[in-house]
């Protein structure tokens, strides 16, 4: 599983590829009748804003961790582990993916809130406005994917916090 991780970390278009597939087979699911190709094309197009703005994300990660992609990985890998570095140049590092991600999720308890409720809204409309089988189907989907960002994103930005505070606790011990 790890070697699968960090090939997907490393290919961005891996992952990109893996989504839109897995989103495609969804909406085959939820609303069949089109399509396989056609699906996967409008998917895939539909997507291309979302990718864009993970395209830049990984950018600006990149860049605070020292601008390689491998590096990038290794110390995902290392902050998922909850390994703190000991080289100092990779201790900067780590300090600046931190606080680059700490940054970026500054406003997850809102954006949790919002998507609750706009998940919450597509369920009502698709109720009101489709049969049993897409509603019953976007319903789950709802479900299980906001339960999985909501423990996930909980649980990675904890994983952010220790390792903020393990560099911060290090860095004031090294001082003294």
């Amino acid at each position: 599983m790890e070697r699968i991780n960090t090939y997907l970390a490393k290919h961005l278009w891996a992952q990109m590829l893996l989504s839109v597939l897995a989103a495609s087979v969804l909406i085959m699911v939820v609303f069949p009748g089109r399509s396989f190709l056609s699906v996967v094309v409008r998917t895939a197009v539909m997507s291309a804003g979302g990718i864009a703005v993970v395209a830049a994300a990984r950018r600006k990660e990149k860049r605070a961790s020292g601008g390689s992609t491998d590096r990038m990985v290794a110390l995902d890998r290392k902050l998922r582990k909850g390994d703190v570095p000991t080289d100092p140049e990779e201790r900067e590092a780590m300090r600046g993916l931190v606080e680059q991600r700490l940054h970026r999720t500054r406003h997850r308890v809102l954006a949790q809130v919002g998507l609750t409720v706009l998940f919450g809204a597509v369920v009502a409309a698709t109720a009101v406005t489709a049969g049993p089988r897409q509603t019953v189907g976007l319903t789950v989907l709802s479900v299980v994917f906001l339960g999985w960002c909501f423990f996930y994103g909980n649980r990675n930005h904890r994983r952010l916090l220790t390792m903020r505070r393990a560099l911060s606790a290090d860095t004031a011990a090294r001082r003294t």
